[in-house]
């Protein structure tokens, strides 16, 4: 049976919460079924129902009822029931019936229906209808129905009720747990207002921290600058808060500089503070506030945990304080606590970066001589500083304490297989499976590199198809050397087979082994399955760049295929590549070549305009091109800014532009061509120069003339020349 109201001892400043256990134990066998007001009558059981209204009419009572509505799992029938109940004369309803039923429907979603009996029971005026109230909050909040607990301080506080600033501080706590954002918080904050509750620094805090976590930094600063003028003094927890939200907002200046104020206070935080703020300044490397708190959590005897042991030595390791991390160490085994393996690794890979191998082989020795991890860190520091004899002996001793797993083979074997020392690297291997170790992915990965510096690409591809067969993948130094490897031997199509696979798996090539396998594709012909592997690489990850699209557009133009090129083109622009030089003049000669006029001018234009300049040979296309359709004063501006910027014309473009324009009509832009190329020295042809000085005499006068004349523009450009240069 229910526990009554009238027996507990409810407290609206602090919740009970044996009893508030006691209360949601009594409810562990109802199975509440969330049910719509609107649920079809027909689903009630008719024969069930009617029982228990018959065994309600012969014991009509409080704690009956209570029992009743705890077996009767269908909540529609349950809502029946109750409204029966409530019609009865001789029956009034308690501040414990009302939260069995407002427990039962809150917690199946029915917001509507709960509410309605939240206010019905404020109406009725039922004893302990606060208490009842404070408590739906409570375990609401224990269920983590957030928004049934805020609706039923709303309905409370409609009906003049001042719940307690600790039930609002419950509430958003809960809501702050629950990253429900600003605006759900500052509803209960407004509440509060309301029923003119006066917030305390729990409710401050709760405010500050959805402040920080909503990115409104400021106005979170500026809520802890105000809080003595609420009459709230900031408390650890306050510190905490601002000190982490800064330091998550990237503020670690302004968070270093709220420390110094909170010393500077002779504030003295509680121990949660310290365990909280010494790991967050240590991931900053603000190492010298670390330590100071460390001293002083010490100082006032406090005990720190192992994080904050473990932060504090990987962040004097990062800076070689390396024997005051060794003396922390000490420090941990002293007050019994056992340092997790990357304690050990962080200081032994501490001391050989600094050379002191001597003393990360002695702490080996004292203090973890059959720890695998520390071991291995001493290897994988030791091959990658060169000392392989060093590594070589460690891993006998490890071999002989049986303390190796395959990551203690594979750092040596990886080494000897990047050094090309494939030999011995062999030699480990079989050692390895001797010692009953499995060799792993890592293992094969290493294969795979050291058959690729050897350029045994089948041998490599053999291992990498063993390593399909496991259904591992290799790692993605390994996968860009095979690439590379397949594509140098023009194994393209084996390296497209490398590729596929562990795209599928998720992971991305490098962008220039990338290239090289698009590039190999395109050169093969085979244009159409380079465009499929790039957009596998989209999938995976795999970056392209410019280069990547300007291999598959060149493929393209070389098949002819203009309208395919115009679609790659959409698509490189879709994500976000820009045309380079490269790009524009193979669409320019591919659209030259198609004789496509328009859009060859269109990307000459759009080239010049961006600063690029097109090579020598596209450029003698598209005049050509344009020439042969007399469209040449459709670049005109563009040339005029090219010549302007840049020495890419020489005499024939020259004379193929000079000559077009002035039979296109535009003859005072071919003069001005004709005026820039002489200052540049050149000379026009004998077309363009019959051309322009309108000769009608024969051929044979004509070439006389036209010598004679060559001669005076000779004399005239040197003359022009020399001038030039007198004055510089």
């Amino acid at each position: 049976m229910a526990t009554k109201f009238a027996s507990l001892t409810f407290s609206i400043k602090v919740f009970d919460k044996l009893h508030l256990t006691a209360w949601i134990s009594s409810l562990s066998c109802a199975n509440i079924i969330p049910v719509s007001p609107e649920t079809d009558k027909n689903t009630t059981n008719t024969a069930d129902f009617d029982a228990k209204i018959q065994s309600l009419r012969n014991s009509l009572y409080p704690d009956n009822l209570i029992r009743v509505l705890d077996n009767t799992s269908d909540l529609n029938s349950a809502v029946k029931i109750f409204n029966w109940v409530s019609l009865q004369k001789r029956f009034q309803h308690t501040a414990d019936t009302y939260h069995k039923m407002i427990l039962k429907v809150g917690l199946a979603g029915n917001v509507e229906e709960m509410e309605r009996f939240c206010q019905n029971m404020l109406k009725d005026r039922c004893p302990d209808a606060i208490e009842a109230l404070v408590s739906l909050v409570h375990c609401f909040i224990e269920h983590s129905r957030v928004n049934e607990a805020v609706r039923v301080l709303v309905n409370s506080n409609l009906d003049g009720f001042r719940p307690s600033v600790d039930v609002f501080n419950v509430v958003l706590g809960a809501l702050v747990k629950q990253k429900r954002g600003f605006q759900d918080v500052l509803f209960v904050y407004k509440e509060m207002v309301k029923s003119a509750v006066v917030p305390n620094v729990d409710t401050l805090n709760h405010l500050l921290e959805v402040l920080f976590e909503t990115d409104r930094i400021e106005s979170a600063l500026d809520q802890f600058r105000r809080m003595k003028m609420k009459d709230c003094s900031p408390n650890s927890r306050t510190f905490e808060i601002v000190i982490r939200g800064l330091i998550a907002n990237n503020r670690v200046d302004d968070s270093v500089t709220i420390l110094g104020e909170m010393f500077n206070l002779g504030f003295q935080p509680e121990l949660s503070f310290y365990t909280s703020a010494i790991p967050l300044f240590c991931r900053e490397n603000k190492l010298e506030e670390a330590i100071r708190l460390f001293k002083t959590m010490r100082d006032l005897n406090y005990v720190p945990d192992e994080s904050t042991y473990e932060e504090l030595v990987r962040c004097l390791c990062e800076n070689l304080r390396l024997y005051d991390a060794y003396n922390i160490l000490e420090e941990m085994i002293e007050i019994g606590l056992t340092p997790a393996d990357n304690v050990f690794a962080d200081i032994v890979i501490g001391f050989c970066e600094v050379g002191n191998f001597e003393k990360s082989l002695d702490l080996l020795e004292d203090k973890c001589g059959h720890i695998t991890f520390p071991h291995n860190a001493m290897l994988e520091s030791c091959c990658c500083a060169g000392k392989f004899s060093l590594a070589k002996r460690i891993l006998e001793k490890m071999a002989n304490r049986n303390i190796t797993d395959c990551d203690s083979w594979n750092i040596p074997i990886r080494w000897l297989c990047e050094n090309m020392e494939f030999r011995k690297a062999n030699e480990l291997l079989g050692r390895m499976i001797v010692s009953s170790v499995v060799p792993d992915c890592a293992t094969y990965s290493a294969l795979v590199l050291g058959n690729c510096k050897f350029s045994k690409y089948e041998d490599a591809l053999k291992v990498f198809r063993q390593v399909c067969s496991n259904f591992w993948v290799l790692d993605s130094i390994s996968y860009s050397e095979l690439v590379e490897c397949l594509c140098r031997e023009e194994n393209i199509t084996e390296a497209a087979e490398v590729f596929h696979y562990m795209s599928e798996n998720g992971f991305s090539l490098c962008s220039s082994s990338f290239n090289m396998l698009i590039n190999g594709m395109c050169g093969m012909g085979k244009v159409d399955k380079a465009i499929r592997i790039r957009s596998l690489a989209h999938n995976s990850g795999t970056p392209y760049t410019n280069l990547t699209y300007s291999t598959i557009m060149l493929g393209l133009s070389k098949l002819n295929k203009a309208k395919h090129l115009l679609v790659v083109l959409s698509q490189m622009l879709v994500d976000g590549c820009t045309l380079d030089a490269e790009a524009y003049c193979i669409l320019i000669q591919s659209m030259s070549s198609q004789n496509q006029i328009r859009d060859c001018a269109l990307f000459f234009n759009l080239m010049v305009n961006e600063g690029l300049v097109p090579d020598s040979e596209t450029m003698f296309s598209l005049l050509n091109c344009l020439a042969n359709h007399s469209q040449l004063h459709i670049i005109s501006t563009g040339i005029v800014k090219l010549v302007s910027n840049s020495e890419i014309l020489d005499s024939a473009m020259y004379n193929i532009l000079i000559n077009g324009l002035w039979k296109e009509g535009f003859k005072s832009e071919a003069s001005r061509l004709l005026d820039l190329m002489l200052e540049k020295g050149w000379v026009p042809d004998a077309t363009t120069h019959r051309l322009l000085v309108g000769s009608s005499a024969t051929e044979e006068t004509d070439n006389r003339r036209f010598s004679d004349e060559i001669s005076t523009m000779q004399d005239s450009v040197s003359n022009i020349l020399a001038e030039g240069l007198g004055n510089t």
